[in-house]
């Protein structure tokens, strides 16, 4: 089992087990993760994960608070993790950016100005290290708008435009569960930055392959794994 869903795991059974209560503050961070075995920067994911789909609520300068746990307010918030299970074709959607984006970047490679290139390096380098998860989200999108824009092809660009939507909840879910996964994206957003750069095509095609694939394997891999345990 990955670090973040034991950590998950590990506060659901508290919740579960009535030890934490609808309304409860959780123990400071050092305290719980000593707890529960688990490293802080594990625990802080899975605090992430538990708060997106608000099971817990985290107050800045207060603490970590267990929400009300009302029906309605969790069924509201897991309705996008059911419309994986329930709708496939944010698979085709992810398939589809797969066969499109590396070809954008690697037409950007080509056209794309040197002063879009400088802007694209300041959106690549203008995120800070402890950047909350909506403005990963936020810059993941315009990195990839602004390659889209760069292809020169306005109708590639309104293509990749419109897959964007119904596939950023597969990548916010997949930031806040797989352990590594947004050092991974910013690594790969610099390779592809680099090709692109460099005027390389081919390296800049590959990138954007690998990019965009790991999405879809996690998603693939996540979808088969709640398969297998709901038959």
């Amino acid at each position: 089992m990955p670090v973040t869903d034991e950590a998950i795991e590990k506060i659901k059974a508290m919740i579960v087990s009535g030890e934490l209560r609808p309304g409860s503050r959780l123990p400071k961070e050092a305290d719980l993760a000593s707890r529960l075995g688990l490293s802080r920067n594990s625990l802080r994911e899975a605090v992430k994960a538990l708060s997106l789909i608000r099971v817990l609520d985290v107050r800045q300068g207060d603490g970590t608070y267990v929400t009300s746990l009302e029906p309605n307010l969790l069924l509201d918030s897991l309705s996008f993790i059911v419309d994986f299970h329930l709708d496939d074709t944010v698979m085709e959607f992810l398939e589809v950016r797969r066969i499109l984006e590396p070809a954008a970047a690697a037409m950007a490679t080509r056209v794309m100005s040197d002063e879009d290139i400088a802007a694209l390096r300041e959106v690549l380098e203008g995120l800070g290290d402890d950047a909350a998860l909506e403005e990963l989200i936020d810059n993941d999108l315009e990195f990839h708008r602004r390659i889209a824009v760069g292809s020169g092809n306005v109708v590639l660009c309104s293509l990749i435009d419109g897959l964007s939507g119904p596939t950023t909840r597969a990548r916010l879910w997949r930031g806040v569960t797989e352990e590594g996964a947004v050092a991974q994206t910013r690594e790969q957003h610099r390779s592809i930055f680099d090709a692109i750069a460099g005027r390389n095509p081919d390296l800049a095609h590959a990138w954007a392959t690998v990019h965009v694939a790991g999405v879809e394997q996690w998603l693939r891999a996540t979808l088969g794994a709640a398969g297998s345990s709901l038959s």
